[in-house]
């Protein structure tokens, strides 16, 4: 029988791959990243610097997803959850998937240099870290925060590709975005607590169990607020759009740990995709109406 690799086309492979990484889930991190842009503008960059910001998003994210799908093949095959994805399902060639990291890095290489030096400078210590976290789920519970840390990259990076320079604010932003993405991962892993625990992977619920996880999983979003709050202090001219978002925050957070309860994980994809993509859209929606308008 013909491997189902071998009957696609390129523009058949690449939508089979787009669909594996989950594409528009940049969605969750794009927002942050337009935020950390507008907050260094004081306003809206020129659609050049956003562009480019753009490109380097999807590049970084379709480069990290692409390579965790890769190294995590022979782990996902022996997941019942994960079984069915496009590797270990034989939908795509591990080489295919190998020449899509290799052009989605390139593009965020590119972005990089179309924006600014230290922009540029800075991509190859995003992208180290951003493979990083497909290896830590092998020998640390602290896995979650690493995959934070990744997505924590947007608005700092975002905010370099307009000032070109560091600042205290956007390192506050990465940081509540770290514990934002720290926090419902470890929801996440909820579902997989008796597998990771069989095949020897670390994570906080195999680690601690399950209703420590939700605890944990709780305080981390509480400093995430904690660190959203100090924003108003090193940005100049937030204010009532702000507190409504960060406002919005609790509220979305405070669902997402009302539905995911001991022993019931039956709305846990209600919680990771519905709520905490609403979130990340509220929080820059409203933040931007305290900087775009005056």
């Amino acid at each position: 029988m013909t491997p189902p690799t071998a009957r696609r086309s390129p523009l058949q492979t690449l939508a089979v791959v787009l669909e594996m990484i989950k594409f528009e889930h940049t969605l969750f991190a794009l927002p942050f990243a337009f935020l950390g842009m507008i907050l260094a503008a004081r306003g809206w960059p020129s659609w050049r610097t956003v562009l480019w910001i753009v490109v380097a998003m999807v590049g970084a994210r379709s480069a990290a997803m692409g390579f965790n799908r890769l190294v995590d093949r022979r782990i996902d095959a022996a997941n019942p959850r994960t079984a069915g994805r496009a590797l270990p399902a034989g939908l795509v060639s591990p080489a295919a998937v190998t020449l899509f990291i290799a052009a989605s890095s390139a593009l965020l290489l590119l972005a990089a240099w179309q924006l600014n030096p230290l922009t540029l400078a800075f991509s190859p210590v995003a992208l180290v870290v951003l493979f990083l976290y497909s290896y830590t789920k092998r020998f640390t519970w602290a896995s979650h925060l690493v995959l934070g840390l990744s997505l924590a990259g947007a608005p700092l990076g975002a905010w370099i590709a307009v000032r070109g320079a560091f600042a205290t604010a956007p390192f506050v932003l990465s940081g509540a975005v770290l514990l934002w993405v720290a926090g419902f991962d470890v929801l996440y892993a909820l579902q997989d607590l008796e597998f990771d625990r069989r095949s020897g992977l670390f994570s906080i619920p195999a680690r601690f169990g399950e209703v420590p996880a939700l605890v944990i999983s709780a305080v981390l979003h509480v400093l995430m607020l904690g660190l959203l709050a100090l924003l108003p202090q090193l940005v100049p001219g937030l204010g009532a759009g702000f507190w409504t978002g960060w406002t919005g925050c609790l509220l979305l957070l405070g669902y997402q740990h009302w539905i995911v309860r001991p022993g019931d994980l039956s709305r846990l994809n209600a919680a990771f995709f519905t709520a905490n993509g609403v979130l990340s859209l509220w929080l820059f929606a409203t933040t931007a109406l305290d900087i775009l308008l005056p």
